[in-house]
């Protein structure tokens, strides 16, 4: 709508033009993307929970990348996104091959509880009719939570979803206090073969526990490779200010010089290229060393040392902080 047509209409009596905006294209990212699911009941491997959040909207469930319920009372879909975010939107993809008209009356849900596996959370939209295998849209307005549900109330109800979407006012989550990465999903380029999973994980460097000593069960170990490197998965994106790093009691603190702290949300390159907090000069057996740097925003915390030839990266704690 350009200037000229906007005086003419204020012009025309009755007509009020104050409360007109220009629709803006939606940049925000869908943060049910590849996030844990779960439902009510599966009716085969084809109607597996996750295929709602696989990026893959396909429309005919015998492509497998839809979900399906059996026949029941009240089924329900639910995705943990991981953290708290303010949702106001939720798109949905429905089935196209047949059945279409089984998403009526189906309710979205939102909040941080888990009564009644979370079918009493907030209702933030009612879905009336989705077109076989087409797409809509629920805005509402904001509603924290960290659970997202789908639920269809009534008898002999079959829940079918080809594709789940959620978006939130800001891709931040809010800051809370303590470390962020502690029961985090980590991984590292290679496993010492001399440890093996049972002592040198790389979950191990982030159990919450800060013991020192790898035979303990409580640090991870890479094999000594070029350059290598172990990742945190936080979740969620947050603004990031500090890093603490505890080493091995009896070796390998040398082995972490010129280690570089990387902190982003791409997985470009195992995330080894996002923006550098700090580097690691030096840093003693048995302790724990904390980095402060400008607030970086991201969702990976990698640990690496590039072009490194035959060396280590051993851990026994990474905790994360934000701003």
């Amino acid at each position: 709508m350009n200037v000229l047509v906007i005086l003419l209409l204020a012009l025309l009596p009755g007509l009020c033009v104050t409360d007109w905006t220009e629709d803006t294209e939606d940049i925000s990212r869908n943060i049910a993307l590849g996030a844990k699911t779960v439902q009510s009941s599966t009716d085969s491997f084809l109607g597996s929970a996750k295929h709602a959040v696989d990026g893959n909207s396909n429309s005919n469930y015998a492509h497998g990348s839809c979900t399906h319920t059996n026949s029941e009372h009240n089924p329900w879909w639910r995705v943990d996104l991981m953290g708290v975010y303010s949702i106001n939107k939720v798109t949905i993809a429905n089935r196209g091959d047949c059945c279409g008209e089984r998403i009526s009356g189906a309710q979205i849900r939102i909040g941080n509880s888990l009564h009644s596996n979370g079918n009493n959370n907030h209702l933030a939209a009612v879905v009336w009719s989705i077109p076989s295998g087409g797409t809509e849209t629920y805005k509402f307005k904001p509603i924290e939570g960290r659970y997202v549900n789908i639920v269809l109330p009534g008898m002999y109800k079959i829940l079918t979803l080809c594709e789940v979407e959620v978006f939130a006012e800001t891709e931040d989550s809010t800051c809370v206090p303590g470390n962020l990465a502690v029961g985090g999903q980590a991984v590292q380029s290679s496993t010492s073969p001399t440890f093996g999973e049972t002592y040198a994980k790389a979950q191990h460097a982030v159990d919450g526990n800060t013991d020192t000593d790898i035979f303990h069960k409580s640090c991870s170990h890479t094999a000594r490779q070029d350059t290598p490197w172990w990742r945190v998965d936080l979740k969620n994106v947050y603004t990031i200010s500090k890093v603490a790093i505890t080493t091995h009691r009896h070796c390998c603190s040398a082995g972490l010089s010129k280690a570089q702290i990387r902190i982003g949300n791409s997985l470009e390159n195992n995330g080894n290229n996002n923006q550098l907090a700090a580097t690691v000069w030096d840093i003693g057996f048995g302790v724990t060393k904390t980095f402060e740097f400008k607030p970086i925003k991201g969702r990976y915390v990698n640990i690496a040392i590039p072009d490194a030839y035959h060396r280590v990266v051993v851990l026994c704690e990474v905790q994360v902080f934000c701003r």
